[in-house]
């Protein structure tokens, strides 16, 4: 029998998360009031712009960039495929990346192969951290693009960038960094971080689909991708959605202002599902650092078991949560961050991705507990 709508238990908000209503309600009002092209020169035209351009300066205030860095995108793939592309010259050279990347990363960085462009891959240590021993020292000389997910999807695991900003500092190597998880649940200031660009989408933070950003900092040189317009000051063209902007910059300053009482309150919840699946489910493996890692992720795996089933499982049982990255889903491939980190075979293909937002409330926790552990219990018997 399926469990009613109602009774369900998010636990997927690695790869989406709900608008807020009042993001909703804003993005409906902005498509109902200033629907004109913000390109337009008539005044229902400006008034679009103003809407579009508010927001920009929100999002730019926001993150600690200035407002002419911002350029808007569809979201958090588009911005990858935009940097990691429009930073490379054409020539034949090589991309340094951590092992392990999303596959918009991945995917992106393999159709380049073609035109000579090798990956250099930083290994990871056990807890999913990259293993910095040595960046200083290797070869730069052929590296045209460094790139690095902040605070990765599958294990919730923060870099430590640093050392990775130095060495691209000292070789003057572009760095872009993958903030789509990290942004809206960890303080982030771009002109601090020492990157170059980096990506975000809305949907990640509680605001609309189909919106995002990718921030450059000024004065580096990005060779459009979309062939168009000249929209974004020619870096992406087609018509900006003002609409979702403004959904966008809302939704942000919400996440940014409520940040710690959120951060608190999810890392509370995570803690309490992983104590709980802990006590009921033994034995069980938390993958990734524990101290250093996004407060609202539980990578967890139930060895014995088969991932896939299990998930399958869960979902009957009311339970919506992944085995990872939702642009992998159909893949029957383990996670390569797993793989990376050196996990043993039954560590990595039992493994499910738990994934809280501060809408998820204790008593959600405590029932996903009870239902997660019958299922693993039963079919552990």
């Amino acid at each position: 029998m399926a469990i009613p709508a109602s009774q369900r238990i998010f636990l997927d908000n690695n790869s989406t998360t709900r608008p807020l209503d009042d993001v909703v309600d804003l993005v409906a009002e902005q498509y109902r009031t200033h629907y004109a092209n913000p390109g337009s020169a008539h005044a229902d035209g400006r008034q679009a712009r103003r809407v579009l351009e508010d927001a920009r300066e929100q999002l730019a205030s926001l993150l600690g960039a200035h407002p002419q860095e911002v350029i808007f995108t569809s979201g958090g793939t588009e911005s990858i495929n935009l940097a990691i592309q429009g930073f490379l010259s054409g020539s034949p050279g090589e991309i340094v990346l951590p092992a392990g990347e999303h596959p918009a990363t991945l995917n992106t960085i393999r159709r380049l192969a073609p035109r000579g462009m090798k990956q250099i891959q930083l290994p990871l240590d056990a807890g999913g951290r990259i293993q910095t021993e040595g960046l200083l020292e290797q070869n730069w000389e052929h590296v045209q693009l460094a790139t690095a997910i902040l605070a990765h999807n599958e294990t919730g695991v923060i870099q430590d960038i640093a050392p990775l900003v130095e060495a691209c500092q000292k070789h003057h190597i572009p760095l872009h960094l993958d903030c789509v998880q990290a942004i809206g649940k960890i303080p982030f200031h771009f002109h601090d971080s020492g990157a170059t660009a980096v990506s975000l989408a809305a949907h990640k933070f509680h605001g609309p689909r189909g919106v995002g950003a990718l921030i450059v900092k000024e004065g580096a040189r990005l060779l459009p991708q979309i062939a168009g317009g000249h929209q974004e000051r020619g870096k992406r063209a087609g018509t900006e959605p003002v609409a979702l902007a403004a959904g966008m910059a809302q939704a942000l300053a919400t996440a940014v202002r409520e940040q710690e009482q959120r951060s608190s309150q999810t890392a509370a919840l995570r803690d309490r599902l992983q104590k709980g699946l802990q006590e009921l489910c033994s034995p069980t493996v938390i993958n990734g650092n524990r101290q250093h890692r996004l407060p609202n992720t539980l990578n967890i795996s139930f060895p014995g078991l088969d991932g896939e089933a299990l998930l399958i499982s869960l979902d009957l049982a009311g339970i919506s949560c992944s085995l990872g990255s939702a642009c992998a889903s159909g893949s029957r491939d383990p996670a390569p961050v797993l793989l990376a980190m050196g996990c043993e075979e039954r560590v990595y293909r039992s493994a499910v991705r738990l994934s809280l937002s501060f809408l998820n409330t204790k008593e959600e926790i405590d029932a996903a507990i009870l239902r997660i552990s019958k299922v693993v219990n039963q079919q552990r018997s």
